[in-house]
């Protein structure tokens, strides 16, 4: 018997800055989208082109992390796709979201970031649902010089 699989990865670059709303039970709930680039060879030209995410992280993490998720801030998330459906003056209507489990903050963009002494951008952690939202890994433990 075959199994779905229903597993999004995405980097992108944010398109706004996050908004943190709250359930009727208190639930956070954050919400934000995020803008994917990439070249598509047309004849002899490269075109470059630009896919829009809508994107939900709920719970702990969305109040965490929303402060840190700003325009042009450039984030990995891994989730899984969910369809609403409802109907609005008589037309039926849907949305995908991406239901975001892991979020990692990458380099880059935005006012939430901090440069280190050497000028470049501090990458920041990951986040994970597995966790609870405790940083999940900060790269600490690796020196500066590493190769890679």
């Amino acid at each position: 018997m075959a199994t779905d699989i229903n597993s999004v990865v995405l980097i992108g670059r944010l398109t706004r800055d996050a908004e943190l709303r709250y359930s009727n039970s208190g639930t956070a709930i954050c919400k934000f989208a995020i803008a994917n680039n990439y070249s598509r060879k047309q004849g002899d030209n490269w075109n470059e082109e630009t896919n829009f995410f809508d994107a939900v992280l709920m719970g702990r993490r969305a109040e965490a992390l929303h402060k840190y998720l700003v325009k042009g801030k450039q984030v990995g998330i891994q989730g899984e796709l969910r369809q609403s459906r409802w109907e609005q003056e008589g037309q039926k209507r849907s949305r995908v979201e991406v239901f975001v489990n892991e979020v990692n903050l990458l380099g880059g963009g935005g006012s939430a970031g901090e440069s280190r002494s050497d000028g470049r951008y501090d990458a920041g952690s990951s986040y994970s649902a597995d966790n609870g939202g405790e940083n999940a890994s900060s790269g600490s433990d690796f020196e500066d010089d590493v190769p890679f």
